[in-house]
């Protein structure tokens, strides 16, 4: 029982309620985010739309979360975290009851993109606010309960969806619009709001021009950070969208790639807990190249993949490069952001993901049909080059980091 209660204290102890209470807003609100994944299903077959003109729609919600992620950003840094936060789920539980009732393809088109920009919004709001409220020494740890929530509430989100698309559509989307809605009133209960106004501390680059959006996308220390992540991003990404066409190559049921993506699922649930405390006598560029060697090493693997033990063994390499990854990079995508852009530094960090599930079915499918089975040494290539860029770009970052935390900290009216 005392190692238990040790284990806990350093998994998530010492941190602030106001936490939790976004943490419970996170789980409950993924937990029920699954209409989205039967969208396609639901266009097809209760709506008759082709298969290619459900793709479209589909693809009108990923424009929308791209334009959302740049909207939460920016409004979460004007308005609050709070007032983002609620205004984002209000608007994404209205939409998606709207998104019920809809009969007409054009109209739900419109809905899907909608629901994509209120989907996205919560997200840059979200880590600005633990940024917030949670010391820098638990932040990590904090990041990495907010990544294993995440993955629960997607696994259950998954087994709920399945369920209720059979029983009936309707109720996909009205249990979705109920599951949002309640992770809007613990919100509006439990959580203050977290932004506090504060002097300018803007990056040596950008010192001279007004702070905004603009100051993210001029920071090169900041840019070099995002595109090693969007490598990363597009390593993560072959998973839904390449390997399922590769095991489909290699004679293999679409069973088999249930229970490869079920593995990883599981993994993350049963052992991200245990992260923090493995990585934290380590160097944070350290731990993000090792871990992305890992991703580069278990895709790489697929080379020679022909059953379903080989896809299942690689499967559990890549899933604890992700696991290992997940806590340094919100970490230093927290620390590299001024705390008065804190939001609007997420939501350039965040439009990594939308891009990447572009780009990756995009090329890779070019690569795979032109590459065969030697497109997954083109996978472990990006890796290996992302484990690179974070040894050599490691040092510049954390003289960044500590620079921006020395003028944070400096008496306010002492020049600089």
């Amino acid at each position: 029982m005392r190692g238990l209660r040790r284990w806990w204290d350093d998994t998530a102890g010492g941190l602030p309620a106001t936490f939790w209470y976004l943490w419970s807003g996170l789980l409950i609100n993924r937990a029920g985010a699954f209409a989205l994944l039967f969208l396609s299903l639901y266009l097809t077959a209760a709506r008759g739309a082709s298969p290619s003109l459900a793709g479209l729609v589909v693809g009108a919600y990923g424009i929308g979360g791209a334009a959302g992620t740049l909207l939460g950003g920016v409004l979460a840094d004007r308005w609050g975290r709070r007032a983002t936060l609620l205004a984002a789920h209000l608007t994404a539980a209205g939409l998606m009851a709207a998104l019920a009732f809809s009969r007409h393809l054009a109209v739900i088109a419109v809905l899907a993109a909608l629901v994509g920009v209120a989907h996205s919004m919560p997200s840059p709001a979200f880590v600005a606010a633990i940024v917030d409220v949670v010391p820098e020494a638990r932040r990590s740890r904090a990041f990495n309960l907010q990544f294993w929530a995440f993955n629960l509430g997607m696994a259950v989100a998954s087994l709920l969806a399945g369920v209720l698309a059979e029983a009936s559509f309707l109720a996909l989307f009205l249990v979705d619009a109920g599951a949002t809605l309640a992770a809007a009133v613990v919100i509006a209960l439990k959580v203050p709001e977290t932004l506090t106004r504060r002097p300018a501390v803007t990056p040596r680059a950008v010192v001279g021009r007004r702070p905004g959006l603009h100051t993210a996308l001029t920071d090169r220390t900041f840019l070099t950070f995002v595109g090693l992540t969007f490598l990363l991003a597009v390593l993560t990404m072959q998973t839904s969208t390449i390997m399922p066409l590769a095991m489909r190559a290699d004679g293999l049921r679409p069973s088999a790639y249930g229970l490869v993506v079920a593995l990883g699922g599981a993994l993350i649930v049963a052992g991200q807990l245990f992260v923090p405390r493995l990585i934290e006598p380590y160097r944070r560029s350290t731990v993000l190249a090792v871990s992305t060697g890992l991703m580069a090493l278990g895709f790489g693997t697929l080379t020679v993949a022909d059953g379903l033990p080989l896809y299942l063994g690689a499967a559990v390499v890549w899933t604890v490069g992700q696991m290992l990854a997940a806590p340094p990079n919100a970490q230093i995508n927290a620390d590299l952001a001024p705390p008065e852009l804190r939001a609007r530094y997420q939501s350039v960090f965040y439009l990594t993901f939308p891009a990447a599930s572009f780009v990756a079915p995009a090329l890779g499918g070019l690569s795979l049909e032109h590459l065969g089975e030697r497109h997954w040494l083109v996978v472990g290539g990006l890796g290996l080059v992302a484990a690179a860029g974070h040894l050599l770009a490691g040092p510049r970052r954390e003289r960044r980091v500590a620079a921006l935390r020395a003028e944070s900290e400096r008496p306010v009216g002492v020049a600089r």
